[in-house]
């Protein structure tokens, strides 16, 4: 397994550095030097607006489990959680720790605060594909008539995948099969305390709203840093696709197809690929940057550990 991860992340690396070559590295590197320092500060302010409302998001969640966060800690556990994300493969790895710092002692203290990661995650990856799945099926209406045919195929084809799984999720839901039904009732049970109970739904609507607005601002705000802004269309079509790209489990934080995916799309708003590879490679420095305060925690969960 470690192998196939070692793999994995060489492949990633080797796109970048790829698709850096293929696209004029002399112009990605100038775009980078002379990014405008106010969108850049922009979006770094955006980055802790993220990190805070997840956290309190997370909070929310929890407190529908049962389980009591206090805001300082949660706040600074997603931190933690943030970087380590940003840093290590998979992109899981800052939640799990969130998950074991947070866990009761005891028979059965792994659950609540497991249930409460993962579904605070749900959270805001659902909207995504949301919005990207809406945003791909409406492109031609919306305006995407220069779509290349391959490039629609394409994203026909993720619109349909996209469809197709959901609607197979919601028949497992509804009609689960004998062997799986008692913890599947129990996770269905769980999915309405967080998300349907006592009009849950709006307040984890209106989180995960703003917190994906902010990803895509942020991806708005280091492409026009570079000098290649992007109409309000990108914002419910080629950004919610670039940032799915960092869910593949096999990169650290989506780089490489981060990029390979800015490269492919930007073109379609009148700009160079290459716009694209900078934009992509500046959101991806933002988000490092923004979630730097996660050092602190890490440091005193060392210092903790040592003195224990």
């Amino acid at each position: 397994m470690r192998f196939l991860k070692l793999i994995g992340l060489s492949a990633a690396f080797a796109l970048l550095i790829a698709v850096i070559l293929r696209f004029d590295p002399q112009r990605i590197a100038a775009s980078l030097a002379s990014a405008d320092s106010t969108y850049i500060s922009a979006g770094l302010i955006l980055v802790q607006v993220q990190i805070v409302l997840s956290a309190l998001r997370w909070r929310f969640t929890a407190a529908r489990l049962g389980q009591r966060l206090d805001v300082g800690k949660a706040i600074g556990d997603y931190y933690l959680g943030t970087l380590l994300n940003q840093l290590l493969p998979g992109g899981v790895a800052g939640d799990a720790v969130r998950a074991v710092r947070n866990r009761a002692h005891g028979d059965g203290g792994w659950k609540v605060p497991v249930q409460a990661v993962l579904f605070e995650r749900a959270a805001g990856q659902g909207l995504f594909f949301l919005i990207a799945t809406f945003g791909v099926m409406l492109w031609p209406l919306l305006g995407g008539a220069a779509i290349p045919e391959d490039l629609r195929h394409l994203l026909s084809g993720f619109a349909l995948a996209v469809a197709s799984l959901t609607i197979a999720f919601m028949l497992t839901l509804c009609f689960p099969p004998r062997r799986i039904r008692p913890p599947l009732e129990k996770l269905k049970a769980a999915l309405a305390q967080v998300f349907l109970q006592d009009r849950a739904w709006i307040v984890q609507s209106l989180f995960s709203l703003v917190i994906v607005a902010s990803y895509i601002a942020m991806f708005m705000l280091a492409s026009a840093a570079v000098g290649a802004p992007l109409p309000a269309l990108a914002a419910v079509t080629a950004i919610p696709l670039c940032l799915l790209m960092m869910l593949i489990p096999a990169t650290i934080a989506g780089w490489g197809a981060r990029e390979a995916a800015a490269a492919a799309l930007w073109p379609l708003f009148g700009y160079a690929a290459s716009d694209g590879v900078a934009a992509s490679i500046l959101y991806g420095i933002l988000a490092l940057a923004g979630a730097a305060p996660g050092l602190v925690f890490i440091l005193a969960a060392l210092f903790s550990r040592r003195n224990r």
